[in-house]
């Protein structure tokens, strides 16, 4: 069949087509060494006509393509193919909170030696702000264009993490938007759209341009969900990644793994869609053609899907899972997988098809998806330099604006969890002097958590104190993070005796979680408890607590220790943190983070992480996860955070009722079997409801700032039905918005609720309902109650 193909493919193409090709190599090669498809005299080819759908180019490449060179192409390294002019292609680039090297399309040993350090995911999330989200997405894509632009990036960047973080342990949960289902989908898709350049109309980009970048034609550079599904194990105990079966019920499958896949494609489109290495309900993510076909078939999903680096490898070798590799070929492409992270399909596909487990049209279809991603990025328009993104470059990346962009989102991020008689916020020029303790108070290093480039120009948390009290003094009283002596004790002791002020840095970093690394506690790592008290007795005030790290910790010991005045959970900052810290603990602006996780004690590890239950079982003893599903006792809640004013709600304007169409409700009550109500029970099944989009309401709520400093609040709705199905949620997450408040007055916030998305649940059978009957909407301790009906 190779040598058909080849023949097919060889077909004479005239005397001018012979003589472009044999030019095409040579003259590719720029001076510069940078290599462009379809630069003069390759250009010839319908592939690089412009003005010719994306989808008939991509055809017409495809078409071109001997069946050796098409497999060459389904690598993350796709192999140039010289005859056509086309140079070697690196898929992988990583783009999580700013440029990184952990793959290998982005590197700073060029022109470019740094680029901006945006907080981890985690704590921007925090901030419980779209327009945010979006505009950090956007800063990252102009880098990125500017570093391909200069040879140091590609085009398809391999961001943003959107799994749940279900269980506090995990390491990789810092580089997610927390547990909620609604934040994280909401994340996605800001994520997204800003990062693609999906831009509103009346967004001035900042190179000069405001047309909207339509879903279907070019983007700035691709992003793209991952990992898809269920994936939120690495190591822990015998348990890993590679090997791990999540078992996953339909109902947990659809109202907590998915929702952020389906909106990160539905609304952000997405333009590549990640398969996990774990194995879901015993089949391996990428060979689950029912879950990767949903994508496309009902999400709508237009480009590639990649594997996770080795993830086709290891159906075979790791998880035996096939009897051969060639097997686990097969069934991935025929699942719809794209393209493969690592070399198997370089080395078996070829084999793969001479047994004829693999047709070439299963590698056509894959090609058609990447070939049209490239299309679309203007990767087949010739030098980047002659098109609408050339002018980007080196003073494009670590802008003043970018870093006042890395500032804003640590600022918005951070989270106040403790304030006792209001120890915070310190009056600048009334402290004297300062301590700033922990192995983490003056390093930099820790500043930017997993998947960090290199930062601009970063500031320890001791530079940014000692711009506001020149006498700061460092005591490390730990070696390291991990904390395993109690050798600097005495040393630390001594340095905050002297101090006015005490400023205490504990918590996690990339030793205690990171990928490939669980945690087994949530306590303080090593002997950071015993320092932080140690301190806290001999400190002359109460002490200041900042937590880094991404996980939840148990800091019980320290919510009521008299000691410990306040306490801020700063994630993992960036490369501003020093400075945002130090602004927030000097009252220069007024902390507005919540939590997007729960944080619960340590008890909680007695639950076996493996457990991919969400519901909580009290036959067994199993409490659940996350806040819409745990029964425990927690340190801090989800959503929970103070500020330094005091805040209070009213709802403004919010409808009492809300009628379902009769044409759809009358018949869909009357098709559900007897058995299917048998609580009593009335509710629609959402896909069978005529038109959600009428359903949808406004929710105004007026936020009084009772304090006496303006404050950037974030207004947190939940929702709960009066008559819930089994395994309802106790409560979830259908809207939230921050905006602004002026200290003594108030201000409005408007949130839109679509009733079939929001107000729903998920059934046993994994199918989403909406129940009739009262529903109960939440701000803090305000209730309201609204009525769906028929």
């Amino acid at each position: 069949m190779a040598l058909l193909s080849q023949h097919r493919h060889s077909q004479p193409v005239g005397c001018l087509r012979l003589l472009l090709l044999s030019l095409c190599l040579p003259t590719i090669a720029a001076a510069t060494g940078r290599r462009y498809p379809c630069e003069r005299p390759c250009n010839s080819y319908p592939f690089c006509n412009a003005s010719l759908p994306v989808a008939a180019r991509a055809r017409s490449l495809v078409s071109l393509l001997t069946l050796d060179e098409k497999i060459q192409q389904l690598s993350n390294t796709a192999a140039a193919v010289p005859r056509l002019g086309l140079p070697p292609y690196q898929w992988w680039s990583e783009s999580l909170h700013g440029l990184a090297p952990n793959g290998p399309g982005v590197f700073f040993n060029g022109t470019v030696r740094s680029a901006t350090a945006f907080p981890q995911v985690i704590l921007s999330a925090a901030a419980f702000n779209r327009t945010l989200w979006r505009a950090v997405a956007k800063a990252i894509a102009i880098e990125a264009r500017a570093m391909y632009n200069v040879g140091q990036a590609g085009l398809t960047f391999w961001a943003p993490n959107i799994n749940i973080f279900r269980d506090p342990r995990w390491g990789r949960g810092q580089e997610t938007p927390g547990e909620d289902p609604m934040l994280t989908s909401a994340y996605s898709i800001e994520y997204v759209k800003g990062f693609q350049g999906e831009y509103d109309g009346d967004v001035q980009d900042r190179i000069g341009e405001s047309r909207i970048l339509e879903r279907s034609g070019e983007m700035m550079v691709s992003a793209c969900c991952k990992h898809y599904t269920a994936y939120d194990l690495d190591h822990w105990h015998n348990f890993s990644r590679y090997t791990f079966n999540a078992v996953v019920t339909e109902q947990d499958m659809e109202d907590t793994f998915q929702p952020p896949f389906q909106s990160c494609i539905e609304e952000g489109h997405a333009s590549c869609l990640m398969c996990s290495y774990n194995q879901v309900n015993g089949v391996p993510a990428c060979a689950r053609g029912d879950l990767l076909q949903k994508a496309r078939k009902q999400w709508g999903f237009e480009g590639y899907i990649t594997s996770d680096c080795d993830a086709v490898a290891i159906i075979y070798e790791n998880q035996s899972y096939t009897n051969s590799p060639e097997a686990s070929i097969a069934d991935v492409l025929k699942a719809g997988m794209d393209i493969n992270c690592g070399t198997y399909l370089l080395r078996y596909t070829g084999k793969a098809v001479k047994l004829g487990i693999v047709r070439e049209e299963d590698i056509d279809r894959a090609l058609l998806n990447l070939f049209s991603v490239q299309l679309r990025l203007g990767l087949f328009d010739g030098n980047p330099a002659n098109n609408r993104f050339g002018e980007l470059g080196p003073s494009n990346i670590c802008t003043k604006e970018h870093r006042e962009l890395a500032l804003e989102a640590a600022r918005q991020g951070i989270v106040l969890l403790k304030n006792d008689q209001s120890f915070l916020p310190l009056r600048k020029n009334k402290v004297s002097s300062l301590a700033i303790i922990g192995p983490a108070g003056n390093d930099t290093n820790i500043l930017g958590g997993d998947y960090t480039g290199v930062p601009c120009r970063p500031t320890s948390l001791f530079e940014g104190l000692q711009a506001y009290v020149p006498r700061t003094s460092f005591a490390a009283g730990c070696i390291d993070v991990p904390c395993n002596s109690t050798d600097g004790f005495e040393a630390a002791v001594a340095v905050a005796r002297k101090a006015e002020v005490v400023v205490m840095v504990a918590g996690l970093n990339l030793t205690e979680e990171n990928e490939e690394h669980d945690r087994i506690s949530l306590l303080l790592p090593g002997e950071q408890m015993d320092l932080v008290n140690a301190i806290a007795k001999v400190s002359k005030k109460p002490l200041v607590l900042v937590l880094m790290g991404g996980g939840p910790v148990d800091i019980s010991f320290a919510k009521d220790n008299p000691g410990i005045g306040s306490i801020l959970w700063i994630g993992y900052p960036g490369e501003v943190g020093g400075q945002a810290v130090a602004e927030a603990l000097f009252g220069e602006f007024n902390p507005g983070g919540r939590l997007p996780v729960t944080w619960y004690p340590e008890s909680f590890t007695k639950m076996p992480m493996n457990d991919m239950h969400m519901r909580a079982d009290p036959s067994r003893g199993y409490p659940g996860r996350t806040y819409r599903f745990y029964t425990g006792e927690v340190v801090y809640r989800f959503g929970y955070g103070l500020s330094y004013s005091s805040y209070s709600y009213k709802f403004l304007s919010v409808p009492e009722k809300l009628s379902v169409p009769s044409s759809s409700t009358e018949a869909n009550i009357r098709k559900e079997p007897p058995y299917a109500r048998k609580d009593g029970l009335d509710y629609l099944h959402i896909d069978e409801i005529s038109s959600c989009k009428a359903l949808r309401f406004y929710v105004q709520i007026s936020v009084i700032n009772g304090g006496n400093m303006d404050g950037s609040h974030t207004v947190l709705l939940f929702s709960r039905s009066r008559a819930n199905i089994k395994g309802s949620p106790q409560k979830q997450l259908i809207g939230f918005k921050r905006v602004h408040t002026t200290a003594g007055k108030a201000t409005e916030a408007r949130i839109t609720v679509d009733p079939c998305k929001h107000l729903s649940t998920v059934n046993e059978e994994g199918r989403r309902v909406l129940l009739l009957g009262a529903h109960l909407l939440m701000v803090e301790d305000l209730v309201y109650e609204l009525v769906i009906q028929a």
